[in-house]
């Protein structure tokens, strides 16, 4: 337990931010899963400018690496462009 004021603070702030994180991280995964079960190439190609900006932004704000975004955009890359 926090012994000191700041310390209490802290605590509040970091579960604060650690349940704000986890809800668009959390968001971001199911984007992924909806684009990468998609059959259809043109709700595809409409549904990735957006997954991509959700990954951006996440990475900007360091709630995921930015080379893990990397990868993942370009993982979804091939996948809308494989499509048929």
């Amino acid at each position: 337990m926090a012994n000191h004021k700041s310390a209490l603070k802290r605590s509040r702030q970091t579960e604060a931010k650690r349940l704000h994180n986890r809800y668009y991280a959390k968001t971001t995964r199911n984007a992924i899963k909806a684009l990468r079960g998609t059959t259809d190439k043109t709700a595809a190609q409409e549904l990735y400018p957006k997954v991509s900006s959700m990954l951006d932004k996440l990475a900007k704000k360091n709630i995921i690496h930015k080379n893990k975004a990397a990868n993942l955009k370009s993982s979804l890359s091939l996948h809308v462009n494989s499509l048929q």
